[in-house]
């Protein structure tokens, strides 16, 4: 795959300058943060669209959707209208929630390990029956039903589910069903990268699915891109060795990243 290189950006302050500086820098993707409980946050969905309407090439995606705030069903109407706004330019990435006492002080439930998988099974197999372009869509699952909805518009091109996740029963689901895993690196430390990779490649394989089609963009930590530009380099050439194909960076390494990284990492 093409790697894919962007920023991932705060819903606060100056968010539009930012994602305007990655569009002018020619990079391909922007990440918003999903925390509604944040108080000087932005809505990460109606921001999207605004950014959508004050951009043209970029692609725009929630890195990742807090789901147990976000109704899959819901989620797809919001996804499917921005696509279809933005010229084919959003991409849906979802998340299990992790902050679950600013998720229960909105009124969201509080899920386990376990429970917030299955959640995100059952919202996946929500969005694709929507996104497919079924005209009625009936799913009854233990967290979340829908009876003959009758979903539309469709989005304007195939949306990517990209699941921001770590955990080893999350790696296969995302090779089973996603198309896209999002993790934050080094939260996930380095050396377990090869590992997870190994697990959404066997989870593919099985599902009957080739694992060169799922995409793997890390948000890169800080630590990673200090230093010369040859280090940097050097260092994402190999996570794109160990299976990445995009990158993303915070607002502030933007300028740098584009002029002096990317042109090494898109022709390698």
């Amino acid at each position: 795959m093409t790697v894919e290189l962007g920023a991932f950006v705060v819903p606060a302050d100056d968010v539009v300058e930012q994602v305007a500086a990655v569009e002018r820098a020619g990079l391909d993707l922007v990440g918003i943060q999903d925390h509604p409980y944040q108080r000087r946050f932005f809505d990460t969905f109606l921001l999207l669209a605004f950014l959508a309407a004050r951009t043209e090439r970029v692609r725009l995606f929630p890195a990742v959707a807090n789901l147990p705030l976000r109704n899959p069903a819901m989620l797809a109407k919001e996804a499917a209208t921005i696509d279809v706004l933005s010229g084919g330019r959003f991409e849906l990435g979802l998340g299990a929630g992790a902050f679950w006492e600013g998720i229960e002080a909105f009124g969201g439930p509080r899920g386990s390990g376990p429970e917030s998988v299955d959640a995100r099974e059952e919202a996946i197999a929500i969005l694709r029956s929507c996104l497919s372009g079924e005209r009625s869509v009936t799913f009854e699952g233990e967290h979340y039903r829908v009876h003959g909805m009758k979903f539309g518009p469709p989005p304007a091109h195939p949306i990517g589910i990209w699941l921001g996740a770590y955990g080893p029963r999350m790696m296969r689901l995302v090779g089973r069903l996603a198309d896209g895993w999002f993790p934050s690196v080094p939260r996930l430390p380095l050396e377990e990268v090869p590992g997870r990779m190994r697990l959404i490649d066997e989870a593919a394989e099985g599902a009957g699915r080739d694992p060169r089609s799922i995409r793997r963009i890390a948000n890169l930590g800080d630590e990673l891109v200090q230093g010369p530009s040859s280090q940097v380099i050097e260092a994402l050439g190999a996570l794109r060795d160990q299976g990445f194909d995009g990158f993303l960076v915070s607002p502030d390494q933007v300028e740098r990243f584009a002029a002096e990284v990317a042109p090494a990492l898109r022709s390698a």
